[in-house]
């Protein structure tokens, strides 16, 4: 005979599991979940149980997103991906089900096969199989500017690679 608990919950409860192992990325800007795991290439098709939390109350800014990815480990190369999408991200490392690492996102001087130059006459746009690589210009007002036909990229108007 299996028996059902109830937890009291309060308005401002919010249950997630916790993980034993895996990646943690909190403080995504809000409404910026679904394109953090697009520019990781995290689609669940590893079979990993992915938890997604989106516009969750937060004591810092209005709402945030928080990914959990059970069973994968985000490499730095990874945590830098991050950086245009959601700079105020930090990323945990779970083990065991403690805290083993905490990373703050940082923006890479170049950044490559992310996202697509925008000119469709740029090599990276043709038949070829070339990369793209964009060159970081400016990390404060985020100005990228694509290696090889070397158009200024506007970071709003980039599409995944």
């Amino acid at each position: 005979m299996s028996s059902i608990q109830t937890i009291p919950m309060s308005e401002s409860d919010l249950i997630v599991r916790r993980i034993k192992n895996g990646t943690v990325i909190d403080h995504i800007e809000s409404g910026k979940g679904l394109k953090v795991l697009n520019a990781l290439g995290i689609d669940g098709r590893d079979g990993n149980v992915i938890t997604i939390a989106l516009n969750v109350p937060s004591s810092k800014v209005a709402k945030k997103d928080i990914i959990k990815v059970e069973n994968k480990f985000l490499q730095d190369t990874d945590t830098n991906k991050l950086a245009l999408i959601a700079p105020k991200a930090t990323v945990n490392i779970i083990q065991d089900y403690k805290l083993v690492e905490k990373r703050r996102v940082a923006l890479p001087n170049q950044i490559e096969r992310i996202f697509r130059c925008s000119n469709p006459d740029c090599i990276t746009n043709s038949d070829e199989e070339i990369q793209p690589i964009m060159d970081v210009v400016d990390k404060t007002g985020l100005v990228l500017r694509c290696r090889y036909c070397t158009r200024t990229l506007d970071v709003n108007e980039l599409k995944y690679y």
